[in-house]
């Protein structure tokens, strides 16, 4: 009876291993077609990063690293995010019975790599509850937010650390790369709270989020905050890499826009977990 017994569940685990596997190609090769289409990209390479059997039997979630070579741009990187049973497939699955997406359960989570003293900007460092922000400084929803989340984390009836990362969307606000640096070099130079003060401060009289002109953007920082940083400080290979190391911890766990919130290591897109500490 045991070794019937063994032998069957043998055969259920081949079998399952050998469905996923004939999943796994179908969803690369599906994706592959897809994108291909898309004349204004040149497709480099997918590979599936995550994969997870659902609670819907017979459905797998999958995250999919996409390479691909996009005019002006060069080679970019992105994840996508989608669901299959290898016959339909969604970018969007919602449980009927909870009404919660199953893009929180493929979510990565933040680790306790992320929480560096070098990044911490508010609150009590020892705080059971541990947040990580990953944010643009010229993105219009992170200037109405970022300032509140930065209040409430102070807030000593809160038991909150606060740990700040660079995330400038360049796309779309070509600007803030240089703001970013500028804000980098300012901590160094000691300069006290510089997120909440960038965060606080209207710069369209000097520039705007579309301007790429860096000295003209430098210049604005610097007459707003009475510094002398120079262009030079902002190449320097230290800046340089703690902004390409911020954006790859954030490409890392799947941050794609800001303001994006991780509360005790979980991705907070509704802002539930952030609004129940807050109280």
């Amino acid at each position: 009876m045991k070794l019937l017994s063994l032998g069957v569940a043998s055969f259920v685990l081949s079998s399952t291993l050998f469905a996923t596997a004939e999943i796994d190609k179908k969803i690369i090769d599906f994706e592959t077609n897809r994108l291909s289409q898309n004349p204004n990209i040149t497709l480099k390479g997918i590979d599936i990063t995550t994969k997870k059997a659902l609670s819907i039997k017979g459905w797998y979630g999958y995250v999919l690293k996409i390479q691909a070579d996009v005019p002006g741009r060069g080679l970019v990187s992105g994840d996508n995010m989608l669901f299959t049973n290898g016959d339909a497939f969604t970018m969007e699955l919602i449980d009927m019975k909870t009404s919660q997406s199953f893009k929180d359960v493929l979510m990565p989570q933040v680790t306790d790599a992320y929480y560096k003293k070098s990044h911490f900007i508010a609150g009590n460092e020892n705080a059971k509850n541990k947040v990580v922000v990953f944010s643009d400084p010229l993105c219009p929803a992170c200037q109405n937010s970022l300032p509140m989340i930065i209040k409430i984390a102070n807030d000593k009836s809160k038991d909150i650390a606060l740990y700040y990362y660079h995330f400038p969307l360049l796309s779309i606000h070509p600007a803030a790369d240089i703001v970013s640096r500028a804000m980098v070099v300012a901590k160094e130079k000691g300069i006290k709270d510089i997120e909440l003060k960038v965060y606080a401060t209207n710069f369209s009289k000097y520039f705007t989020a579309k301007d790429t002109d860096a000295k003209i953007i430098l210049d604005g920082f610097n007459k707003t905050f009475n510094t002398n940083i120079t262009q030079a400080e902002l190449d320097s290979k230290n800046v340089m890499n703690e902004l390409s190391t911020d954006v790859k911890m954030g490409e890392d766990v799947m941050v794609q826009g800001t303001p994006t919130l991780f509360v005790n290591g979980v991705n907070d897109q509704s802002r539930s977990l952030f609004q129940a500490l807050a109280k």
